[in-house]
């Protein structure tokens, strides 16, 4: 699923792209893409039609355009497999093409989605702590690359917490934006294997893990993000080439770039995690 690096890219090519242009027709070819918008495919274009995009915004994994039409946001739902292609309208039209809006400009704004995770949907904007969110992205915590960002508010909260590390850097209401990915590569960066309780960790700790996420993110986001096949993309369909500089996440076997044991592979909460043994050593069970 893409992360904040990820997101961020799409958002970027959004707003060079659509930002400032009419929506003219829009095309729901699937109905699993619009399965969020209660009213449907029909509604959903209805309303948007002829409406002129404000701003593509993002919070964490979070994305969604806004509108001249006061108080209305299309959050865009990315999935597993999602894409935001901005194609000209003569270009053929992709197999998993399940929804296709055209601009002012003639170009087209194609929702590309082959596993079908992923959708459209019209939402209410809310003011919370002074941002402007969709309703259903209120819950979710400030991101690292959020200017607004309190990193010791965030230490503080992830101090009272008696779970492991790893899982509360995934919790999007605690810090938002971080996926699998970037998790393992923040913590072998740090040094602090997923398992750590996050009560037992220092202050100090605490504040170079949540530096070195932003760092890795950063880095991520100069880089275009990780692709690990063809479903993450640009708005002009070009992968992400942060995947040579991954030191942990996906790398089982392979020596650590920082002392050469191999990179061990564990599982973790329905899923794979990455670290080295002798950099980020498991704590002893409780």
């Amino acid at each position: 699923m893409p992360e904040l690096p990820e997101v961020e890219v799409v958002r970027r090519g959004l707003a060079e792209h659509v930002v400032g242009h009419i929506v003219e027709s829009v095309l729901v070819k699937h109905p699993r893409s619009v399965r969020r918008h209660d009213l449907g495919g029909d509604d959903l274009a209805a309303r948007i039609t002829g409406l002129r995009v404000r701003s593509a915004c993002r919070r964490g994994k979070f994305l969604w355009l806004t509108f001249d039409e006061p108080d209305t946001a299309l959050v865009v739902h990315l999935g597993m497999s999602g894409q935001m292609l901005v194609q000209p309208a003569d270009a053929p039209l992709e197999k998993h093409a399940h929804i296709v809006a055209g601009l002012d400009d003639g170009a087209q704004l194609r929702f590309v989605d082959q596993r079908t995770f992923g959708g459209w949907a019209l939402n209410r904007l809310v003011t919370v702590d002074g941002d402007e969110l969709p309703e259903s992205v209120a819950h979710i915590a400030r991101d690292p690359l959020d200017p607004r960002f309190d990193t010791e508010a965030v230490v503080a909260r992830i101090r009272a917490k008696s779970t492991e590390i790893k899982r509360i850097l995934l919790d999007q209401t605690v810090v938002s934006g971080i996926g699998n990915i970037y998790a393992d590569e923040a913590l072998w960066r740090a040094g602090i294997h997923g398992e750590r309780i996050a009560a037992t960790l220092t202050r100090p700790a605490l504040r170079q893990v949540l530096a070195d996420v932003r760092i890795v993110m950063g880095e991520a986001l100069d880089a275009g993000g990780t692709s690990f096949d063809a479903l993450y993309v640009n708005v002009n369909g070009n992968s992400g080439y942060f995947e040579r500089s991954l030191a942990a996440y996906g790398r089982e076997d392979r020596p650590c770039r920082r002392c050469g044991a191999p990179i061990r592979r564990e599982k973790f909460m329905n899923r794979s995690s990455y670290s080295c043994p002798r950099c980020q050593p498991k704590p002893r069970r409780r």
